[in-house]
């Protein structure tokens, strides 16, 4: 039985249709030069950067290969993350017009057929300084120039032959809320007996070190000094860092618990604040995290998804921060016609990966801040502790760095 008011909806949905365009069209004189300037500039940016980025930027890969004994705690890692921040404050001449960027860096934990390696992705003209301050920390590693491993996976050119699944992680919290870090370990206290210690990279590396033949797992963070990018309330131009947000945040918190529990706030909540203000303390990164899954067809194991996806919660707190993730998938089937959409997703995700493409275009996201002792948490030279027989390490060498390392 038809519906006899249908034609009297079609009509209605014309009749509003029309007048959203006679707005539109009348109004055009005022939003559409406001619109082609905004996305000129856009355009005129991005090509400017990739200029800028393709001239000046020549990226190389890097291998770090771990002795089986080191006596140092992830205290050494969060000394050598500062040669990474090689922040360049730019002007408004060099930032739009020359296009300039900050550069970035690249920190690789990965499984190639369970063989567990740390990788290091550098523009080549900072090969020099990311050297020296990884053998002042940790000088009995190797550190050797090699080619990106992504080659032994081509999963774009050839799909029949793979199977992926990828995922990106971001933070559960406002960015001044810290992750469990290796000081909530106990990692920090450098008299600790190996066998005393809990490392939660070590969760990780045994994971990694599970996958078989034909099966691939890659996890990358993608880093680079942070900058003013937090909007500043009542000046929609002017842009703060991230510890100015973290002011903002502690004061808000203050706020708050001083309404839920008098004038004097309770252990919990001073310790929320408390660990807050001493993440403050230490130098930030903007950083972007992603992971992917590729392998043969008949060696794919969807099992792996998860464990994947679950890689980052041994770093979460309740109280404070954590990782979550978002995957290539959909909820329900209706959402992707035949696999076209996640098809799309897998294609891009990969290309950003081998790109490294995460703080400018073509695969540009909101990045989250990270201070040195969460970095050197979640990416740091595990001592014995790790004992996965697929983690291959170096005999011991005590010794100075190579003489030959530039200066």
């Amino acid at each position: 039985m038809l519906n006899p008011f249908a034609p009297l909806l079609e009509s209605l949905v014309f009749v509003v249709l029309g007048q959203i365009y006679n707005i539109l069209a009348i109004t055009a004189v005022v939003w559409a030069p406001i619109l082609l300037v905004w996305l000129a500039q856009r355009l005129w940016l991005q090509y400017r950067q990739r200029q800028f980025i393709q001239k000046n930027f020549q990226f190389i890969m890097l291998e770090v290969k771990v002795p089986r004994i080191i006596d140092k705690t992830p205290i050494a890692m969060e000394l050598a993350l500062h040669a990474f921040l090689q922040n360049r404050l730019l002007n408004w001449y060099e930032r739009w017009w020359k296009g300039e960027v900050s550069p970035w860096f690249s920190l690789e934990l990965v499984s190639l057929e369970g063989s567990v390696k740390f990788f290091i992705r550098t523009p080549s003209q900072y090969k020099t300084a990311i050297e020296s301050g990884l053998y002042a920390h940790y000088p009995d590693i190797e550190v050797h120039e090699v080619q990106d491993y992504v080659s032994l996976a081509p999963y774009i050119h050839a799909k029949e032959e793979w199977s992926m699944a990828g995922c990106t992680f971001s933070l559960n919290k406002a960015d001044p809320y810290p992750i469990k870090t290796y000081a909530d370990y106990g990692l920090d206290q450098a008299l600790m007996k190996e066998e005393q210690k809990s490392d939660p990279l070590s969760t990780q590396i045994e994971f990694l070190g599970t996958l078989g033949r034909g099966q691939f797992m890659w996890f990358q963070i993608l880093i680079q000094a942070t900058e003013n990018r937090f909007k500043t309330e009542g000046a929609w131009f002017k842009k703060h860092d991230w510890r100015d947000e973290g002011k903002k945040v502690v004061k808000e918190l203050h706020e708050k618990f001083a309404g839920e529990s008098g004038l004097k706030a309770t252990k919990r909540q001073s310790d929320i604040i408390n660990a807050i203000e001493k993440s403050l303390g230490k130098p930030g990164f903007d950083c972007g995290i992603r992971a992917m899954y590729i392998a043969k067809k008949e060696s794919f194991d969807g099992v792996n998804i998860g464990g994947m996806r679950g890689m980052m919660k041994t770093f979460g707190s309740q109280d404070l921060n954590g990782f979550r993730s978002a995957g290539t998938g959909f909820s329900f089937p209706w959402q992707d016609y035949k696999g076209w959409r996640q098809n799309k997703k897998k294609h891009k995700l990969f290309d950003a990966y081998v790109r490294r493409s995460w703080f400018y275009s073509p695969y540009k996201k909101k990045p989250f801040v990270l201070n040195t002792e969460e970095l050197a948490t979640i990416y740091h030279f595990p001592g014995g502790v790790s004992e996965t027989p697929t983690f291959n390490r170096i005999e011991s060498r005590k010794g100075e760095p190579p003489v030959n390392l530039p200066v």
